[in-house]
């Protein structure tokens, strides 16, 4: 019998629709492996394990199953996201246990398409950070399991990165779909506003949040956008030879990339420019007040998702985040600060189609209790490893990570590359590139 257990969802979708694999024995394959790991890894906060074998049942029971895109392919789902008959925690015990009524839109998208939701996964206290630790569960690396996982969508990442499930669903509203991707070797796309319906949370944190896709191949990441997307991919007109620009350049003073990040920029720009594209150094002019507009949105999304929570069963950070954002929810809603940073940007992408960074400035933190910890200290620690992902939140443009290379433990290191709306197709060839020509092994052998 075939271990579908870490297999590609395109390969699976392929083998049921040929009818050589069975949605159920499919799903069950894939809950005997996170029976057998997720102990050690913490991804998920629900396993729905009869639930999940009733729906590749009734999924190998459809007339349409031969045209299912992900036909039988478990899916596992960001606990921010509602998912029929289940409860929406979002990593806190201040959020009620009750069962939500219907499914999130992009939920319904993947069930349509034929995908088996297997499980809700572990996000810290209302998405708030970049590591992945709470009442509910620590979130860690299956490739280095002492450090964590990255955040928000990290229980979505180490489900992925460890076989588990061959896609995942999460979302990135500073960052948390391309930080975990980034630590634990995946491939995903914060798609520009409004490819992707949103409705996350309270407000989507001002626009800044968006759905996205956590794979290990950028064909599944691909999959996985159209589906969400419920279209085609929008593509920009660019030549066949993409000018890209390089940049090491943080957006945050005095926080650089560390040696390994620097250097997978460097090599990954020697790999585009031998792949015929025109690649030179070039640093974009982030806006001094960037780090200051940030942190003022980050906050005060908090504390519109805050609202109406018991603050005595909030962690402290996440207390102390909320009511730091509370004064600046009006100045943040009405969009001035972005429009700013977006004017800034724009005229750098007239001469590049395309930027390439780092994905972090440095590896994830330990695994540990951080939700016990001070705001200080998390913001601190946050900021210091991720400061590359949030323009791009800020601007509401597109951004892919893609593992390249590996960092000194072994843990995959990993490159970013960003465009002006309508580049996803754009930045998902150019991925498709990198990994052809320096492919990451797809999932953990640690676990």
């Amino acid at each position: 019998m075939t271990d579908w257990a870490g297999r590609t969802a395109a390969e699976i979708a392929a083998a049921v629709r040929g009818r050589r694999a069975t949605p159920r024995e499919v799903a069950q394959a894939h809950l005997d492996r996170i029976a057998r790991l997720d102990g050690r890894i913490g991804a998920f906060r629900r396993v729905r394990a009869e639930a999940a074998l009733a729906e590749a049942d009734e999924v190998g029971a459809r007339s349409d199953l031969t045209g299912l895109p992900l036909a039988g392919v478990p899916v596992a789902v960001k606990d921010n996201l509602a998912v029929r008959g289940e409860s929406v925690r979002v990593g806190s015990a201040a959020t009620p246990d009750t069962p939500a009524g219907a499914d999130h839109v992009t939920v319904a998208r993947l069930r349509a398409a034929g995908a088996v939701v297997v499980g809700l996964t572990n996000v810290p206290e209302l998405c708030v950070f970049g590591t992945t630790e709470g009442v509910h569960g620590t979130a860690r690396n299956p490739w280095d399991p002492a450090r964590s996982a990255g955040g928000s969508s990290g229980g979505s990442a180490a489900a992925v990165a460890a076989g588990m499930v061959p896609l995942a669903l999460g979302n990135d509203g500073m960052g948390s779909l391309r930080i975990p991707a980034a630590n634990c070797g995946l491939v995903t796309v914060k798609p520009g506003h409004g490819v992707v319906p949103a409705g996350i949370g309270e407000g989507d944190w001002f626009g800044l949040a968006e759905n996205g896709p956590l794979a290990t191949t950028v064909e599944d990441a691909r999959l996985m956008l159209t589906v969400l997307a419920d279209a085609a991919l929008p593509s920009r007109e660019a030549p066949g030879s993409l000018r890209i620009a390089a940049s090491l350049r943080s957006p945050l003073a005095g926080v650089g990339a560390s040696r390994p990040y620097a250097g997978a920029v460097r090599e990954a720009a020697g790999v585009l420019m031998r792949a015929g594209h025109q690649v030179r150094r070039a640093d974009p002019p982030y806006p001094a007040s960037l780090s200051t507009s940030a942190l003022v949105h980050w906050a005060a999304g908090t504390s519109v998702d805050a609202r109406g929570l018991d603050r005595r069963l909030l962690a402290r950070r996440t207390r102390v985040h909320a009511a730091l954002g509370r004064p600046f929810v009006a100045r943040v809603r009405t969009g001035a600060a972005r429009e700013r940073v977006r004017a800034r940007l724009e005229p750098f992408f007239d001469a590049y189609d395309v930027l390439l960074t780092p994905a972090l400035a440095r590896r994830s933190p330990e695994a540990g209790p951080w939700h016990e910890r001070g705001w200080l200290r998390n913001v601190v620690v946050n900021s210091s490893y991720t400061p590359f992902t949030p323009p791009w939140n800020m601007t509401g443009w597109p951004a892919l990570v893609v593992p390249f290379g590996t960092l000194p433990s072994g843990a995959p290191c990993a490159v970013q590359l960003v465009g002006l709306p309508g580049a996803e197709a754009t930045l998902l060839e150019l991925a498709g590139r990198i990994e052809e020509l320096r492919p990451w092994r797809r999932t953990a052998s640690t676990v």
